[in-house]
């Protein structure tokens, strides 16, 4: 018997048996059962989230022997016949592969005749967007005023380059990429299905390396069913894809956490052994870390996650600083960006490691960075084991030492007389958070605030509404010790979130002013006399957005 790919095995054949996409089904099937039917639809969407699937089962629903319907009977002969791509009346196009004006005209020609079988003759024009503009002019008559007996069914994956003329004549109907998530239940469903043993991982990998489209999800799942030999394991397709052992990336983030300069250059030694993708690798990377990110805030989370262990992502979410969680993601992110241009891909994977742990924010008992070797200095372990086991304790001990900075005077710090006057005056605002040792998100966020007001130790700081993204329990935290140890007495802060044009904080000011350079440069610029000869003589333009201050 001839194998079927999965993907057309598995093709929905009623909107019912559709994976999200809930937005577009809803108005399709309310347009049906009302009977108010549009003459031309526009589904757009990346590749393989179901555009022509779509068109599909809404020919049949139009042509279904039983009457128009979003349920069409799937057992009519004119079901039956859309399903095995042989009905006389939904004329399929590739416009791809006719692009040209005369093949559009030959296609239009039979617009006018009634459809043979059907109740409606479907026009299914796929990758619309590759006809030429004289296709298009072409097509525009028809488009607007067909027959009523015709439907137009476009599809296609860049709506940019369809003319304004073409778009306004449609219904439109943005097919969205699927979530991982959703990609993995369907997965799992036609494994059991198809009676195939698989692990969980598994198929979680491939729901994720399908980047939102259910048609190379199944064509992936067929590929790791021909290289496991009919097994579904973790390795396979790990093997499959390119993907490196999760323990890689535990290790590797377990010495992020431990601030091991040795381990984390080991760890990437190890891996190279495996010639790994490093692009990948780094993806992989991101993803545990905003695992991580998750479990900080739900721990719950941990126990829903097939692909790592649950002890894990807890143990080392209570090892990092959310701050250095999220550092790490952004690093991670860059690192990619900057891969292609490292003199080597393990090069450049090894310096955005080390560049994680350069850039590690002090801790909140006010450690400094790592030192040479990858150790932690002495005063921030606070006498804990390097060693994985102990990271929790080296937690608990900042923690501690945190608490004793907020107890006690800083020496030289400023007498509580003085800390009023400071903290009710806006424009001593940017020196004390210059003074106060800020580094971080904790700097971003005290510069977007301007103190309210400041009675029986409490802060009030307002809130610039656009830099709310900078707030976190964490982050919140670590700025109300800085400023207790840099005043020499217990400081809580409340926050009020203003909009900006109440209010001129630090960060605005200096957004000013750097507009305000900019605009200098600009008008220096096209004042240069070399700059307005070109411009005379060759009738040259000035690019605005290429002319940049000099930096004092």
């Amino acid at each position: 018997m001839t194998y079927i790919a999965l993907a057309r095995k598995w093709r929905p054949k009623r909107f019912a048996e559709m994976v999200g996409q809930e937005h577009v089904l809803k108005a399709l099937t309310n347009s049906l059962d009302s009977g108010r039917i549009h003459h031309a639809f526009l589904f757009t969407g990346t590749r393989g989230v179901g555009k022509t699937t779509v068109a599909r089962i809404l020919a049949k629903s139009l042509n279904c022997e039983t009457g128009v319907s979003s349920n069409p009977c799937g057992a009519c002969s004119a079901c039956r016949e859309i399903d095995e791509g042989r009905f006389v009346d939904l004329i399929e196009v590739d416009a791809a592969s006719r692009t040209k004006v005369d093949d559009t005209r030959e296609l239009l020609d039979n617009v006018q005749y009634a459809p043979s079988r059907g109740r409606y003759k479907v026009y299914l024009i796929d990758e619309v967007h590759m006809l030429s503009n004289h296709s298009f002019n072409a097509l525009l008559k028809t488009l607007e005023e067909p027959p009523p007996h015709v439907k137009f069914l476009l599809a296609t994956t860049d709506p940019q380059k369809l003319p304004v003329t073409v778009l306004s004549r449609c219904l439109q109907f943005s097919l969205k990429r699927l979530s991982s998530n959703l990609i993995g239940e369907r997965l799992r469903a036609i494994a059991g299905a198809e009676q195939l043993q698989f692990e969980p991982a598994a198929l979680a990998l491939i729901a994720r390396s399908a980047e939102g489209s259910m048609r190379d999800a199944l064509s992936l799942l067929d590929q790791l069913i021909a290289f496991g030999g009919g097994a579904l394991s973790e390795a396979s397709a790990r093997a499959m894809l390119g993907t490196i052992d999760r323990g890689h990336v535990t290790r590797i983030v377990e010495a992020l956490a431990r601030a091991d300069g040795p381990a984390l250059i080991a760890q990437a030694q190890a891996l190279d052994r495996d010639a790994p993708d490093y692009d990948r690798t780094l993806i992989d990377l991101s993803a545990f870390l905003q695992r991580l990110a998750i479990v900080q805030i739900v721990p719950e989370a941990a126990h829903e996650d097939e692909e790592y262990d649950a002890g894990t992502l807890l143990r080392l979410s209570q090892a990092m600083a959310a701050e250095d969680v999220q550092l790490y993601y952004q690093i991670a992110l860059a690192g990619r960006r900057d891969l292609p241009m490292a003199p080597d891909p393990r090069l450049g994977f090894e310096m955005t490691l080390l560049r994680m742990l350069a850039f590690r924010p002090e801790s909140a008992a006010g450690a400094g960075r790592p030192v040479s070797g990858g150790a932690v200095p002495r005063d921030a372990r606070a006498g804990a084991s390097q060693a994985a086991p102990a990271l929790a304790a080296s937690a608990g001990a900042a923690a501690s030492g945190a608490e004793a900075a907020r107890s006690a005077s800083t020496p030289g710090a400023a007498p509580p007389s003085a800390t009023s006057s400071l903290l009710s005056d806006p424009a001593d605002w940017p020196a004390l958070v210059s003074g106060a040792s800020l580094s971080g998100m904790a700097r971003q966020l005290a510069l977007n605030c301007l103190p309210a007001s400041f009675n029986d130790g409490v802060l009030v700081l307002k809130l610039d509404e656009s830099a709310v993204f900078s707030r976190s329990p964490a982050v919140e935290e670590k700025l109300a010790q800085a400023l207790s140890r840099h005043l020499g007495r217990e400081i809580r802060v409340i926050y009020e979130v203003s909009p900006p044009s109440e209010m001129v904080t630090p960060a605005r000011q200096r957004v000013m002013a750097d507009q305000d350079r900019a605009q200098r440069a600009a008008a220096a610029f096209h004042a240069d006399p070399t700059v307005m000869g070109l411009k005379e003589r060759f009738g040259a333009e000035v690019d605005a957005a290429s002319v940049k201050p000099i930096n004092p």
